[in-house]
C-alpha cells in the first residue's frame, strides 16, 4: 500500500488497486499498519475531507485531527493520487 504520510501512529495510504472503475480520489487510515477494516475518506474538489466511514473505530478527536491534517495537506494528496492512478475524480 503506497503510504502518503504518517499522524503518530496512524497511516494514512491509497490501496495499490483502487478498483476498475478508479473510486473517486480518498484515503484510507488505520493505526499501526494497513488493514481492510481501515477508515476510508474522500477528498472533495474544495480539498475538504468527508468522512466515507470510520471502519477502524479511530476515536472522535483523533478522527477530527487526522481529518485536519488531511485537508492541509489535501494538495499533496491529490498529487499523489493524480501520479499513482493517472487521474483524478471527486465525490463531490
Amino acid at each position: 500500500m503506497p503510504q502518503i504520510f504518517k499522524i503518530g501512529s496512524y497511516v494514512v495510504y491509497f490501496w495499490v488497486n483502487e478498483n476498475n472503475p478508479l473510486e473517486p480520489i480518498h484515503v484510507h487510515v488505520s493505526e499501526g499498519i494497513p488493514s481492510p477494516n481501515a477508515t476510508k475518506i474522500w477528498i472533495t474538489k474544495t480539498g475538504k475531507s468527508l468522512l466515507c466511514h470510520n471502519n477502524s473505530r479511530i476515536p472522535s478527536k483523533k478522527l477530527k485531527y487526522i481529518q485536519d491534517v488531511i485537508e492541509a495537506r489535501s494538495r499533496d494528496i491529490i498529487l499523489k493520487w493524480y501520479n499513482k492512478f493517472g487521474k483524478v475524480e471527486y465525490y463531490c
